[in-house]
């Protein structure tokens, strides 16, 4: 089956950038565009929608206003040029946020985030005893509990009275917290703090020495008193 898309943006060039990158895969097929949110929601009422590909910045309603309105909508891809937005957006339980100009390789990513999350149903009754739940943690920014996918973490860092996860796409999340705290409730998902300053997700770990830890492109260092620990671990695990 393929899955449903809906793009609404009204920026024709935007528009046409993503029926490009749609026509690209065979799994996807375009139900329809609109240019604001009033268009958007006449065609939920009238099409089968899978996967919203939702812009920000409209006209008379901005795309996260429209998306509080819907009380069951399908899953949404935020398309935008504005970075501010994000944390709110995730906060709505979105599937990707994709910062315009969007190039082909992170619109392919967003949507294997979508098939992560909202495989076929017939897919899902064949793989379910072998497939395991996405495990998460909730790290909190002033009132707010913010879902952070731990497959998507490569490492964290303790810088002073932070701590910064390092994700799998490049970026950052920062937030005021003790990295002990935050290693209590990463020890059971596959994490080893290997220095004071750091801990690894151990899935993502690709090599290591005595010294220091591979993650992607980083070399991190393995503190003294963690070293004996630490490589009987890697050691065992890898």
């Amino acid at each position: 089956m393929k899955i449903k898309c809906l793009i609404a943006d009204d920026e024709p060039l935007a528009i046409a950038l993503l029926q490009n990158h749609i026509g690209q895969l065979s799994t996807l097929e375009i139900v329809g565009t609109c240019a604001n949110a009033l268009q958007a929601a006449q065609e939920l009422r009238t099409k089968q929608v899978d996967l919203l590909f939702l812009d920000i910045k409209m006209p008379q309603i901005t795309g996260i206003e429209f998306l509080r309105t819907l009380r069951q909508p399908p899953a949404v891809i935020f398309t935008t040029a504005y970075r501010e937005y994000a944390l709110e957006g995730y906060e709505l339980d979105i599937v990707d946020y994709l910062l315009k100009p969007i190039t082909f390789e992170r619109f392919f990513k967003a949507v294997e985030r979508y098939y992560s999350r909202f495989s076929p149903k017939e897919a899902q009754a064949a793989s379910t005893r072998n497939m395991p739940q996405e495990e998460y943690i909730f790290i909190r920014t002033g009132n707010k509990y913010n879902k952070i996918l731990t497959s998507d973490i490569l490492y964290i860092e303790s810088v002073k009275d932070y701590v910064v996860l390092h994700r799998t796409d490049g970026s950052t999340f920062m937030a005021k917290y003790k990295i002990g705290d935050l290693e209590t409730e990463v020890k059971d998902k596959r994490f080893l703090r290997i220095h004071r300053s750091f801990i690894v997700n151990l899935a993502r770990v690709t090599a290591f020495t005595l010294q220091d830890v591979e993650v992607g492109q980083m070399e991190l260092p393995i503190g003294n008193s963690y070293r004996e620990f630490v490589f009987k671990v890697l050691k065992e695990g890898l």
